[in-house]
């Protein structure tokens, strides 16, 4: 009796303001793990999220679930009752564990998604996650790759062997093309246009762009093709280009593994993939590329997401200026 009071009185301070809409005949006979297949089923095949995306979204769900039944009880607290005051409540707790911002905001994201879905299909009458938003959060500055380390980064990769030619095949489009990770990892053979020196690349939702291929990259991905051709021609076919050594689709954490390998020797700030990509874009800028064009090569949707690495750019020419010109520091007087 004393849950559903909270709940009942939770429910009353929801904002009038609202929209509500008619609920569809099922409304309230369906279970909170019906709505989360409902939901992962949907941001999967209509909305095409990543995997990893699904994934997150799936723990931060299921870690919402288990602060509902903690507080109020799963079976006692239907969907249609949950309003904006326990969904703050819910990030509160998370904030008093000193989640970083950054979670906060992406299990924001989740929430949102998740009962803006249950409130268009009519599995709830209000959406409670309307009024919720993002905190505000420092864009640090992503370390940044200078060429001389990707180059000695490269030039330890064995490429007599099939695998050290894919490595270096993943290296050198990483840093040529500046794909994501998931881009590289899912790109098919029929992606690769070697004659006109350009790959056609599935990027988040889904959205199709062409980046071109600089020599380099040509020259790693033709040598390690005709490796895996040797390899699938002993094999079970497959149309994925990155291949482990069974013939089978390389993981994506497979990939991170063997760039992480070559990094570490160059680097002990980033051996991720995405220094690479984060290199491609700086790269480019600090040679004069126009930044629009950038964000059209790296996928962006916004040009804000872009910027960051003219900021990257701008502390360079800082640190050039104090270093070249000689009024950039004050002067030490003789006495």
């Amino acid at each position: 009796m004393v849950i559903f009071c909270i709940v009942q009185n939770a429910k009353q301070n929801m904002n009038k303001n609202q929209k509500t809409t008619k609920m569809n005949p099922g409304f309230g006979t369906n279970s909170w793990d019906l709505l989360f297949d409902k939901y992962l089923n949907y941001i999967k095949t209509e909305r095409s999220y990543s995997p990893h995306t699904i994934s997150s979204y799936g723990n931060d769900i299921q870690q919402f679930y288990s602060y509902i039944e903690q507080n109020y009880g799963l079976n006692r607290t239907p969907p249609e009752n949950i309003s904006r005051q326990i969904l703050r409540s819910f990030l509160a707790q998370l904030k008093r564990q000193k989640y970083a911002a950054t979670s906060l905001n992406r299990k924001i994201a989740c929430l949102k998604s998740f009962f803006k879905f249950l409130f268009i299909h009519k599995h709830i009458h209000s959406n409670p996650a309307a009024g919720l938003y993002s905190l505000r959060t420092e864009k640090k500055i992503p370390f940044i790759l200078n060429y001389d380390q990707i180059k000695k980064a490269i030039s330890l990769i064995d490429t007599t062997t099939i695998l050290g030619s894919r490595d270096r095949a993943i290296l050198e489009l990483f840093y040529g093309t500046g794909m994501r990770l998931s881009e590289l990892a899912n790109l098919r053979m029929d992606d690769i246009d070697l004659v006109n020196n350009v790959i056609k690349v599935f990027g988040k939702g889904s959205k199709e762009r062409l980046v071109p291929i600089g020599e380099m990259a040509k020259q790693a991905i033709t040598n390690y093709l005709k490796k895996r051709d040797d390899q699938t021609q002993k094999s079970k076919k497959s149309d994925a280009v990155l291949l482990n050594q069974f013939g089978n689709k390389l993981s994506i954490r497979g990939i991170q593994r063997r760039v992480a390998r070559y990094l570490q020797f160059v680097s002990s700030d980033g051996t991720h993939p995405h220094s690479l990509r984060h290199a491609f874009a700086t790269h480019l800028l600090d040679e004069g590329a126009d930044l629009i064009a950038v964000k059209e090569l790296l996928g962006h949707e916004s040009l804000s997401t872009t910027q960051i690495y003219t900021h990257v750019s701008a502390e360079k020419l800082k640190k050039v200026y104090k270093q070249a010109h000689p009024r950039a520091e004050k002067e030490q007087h003789k006495k």
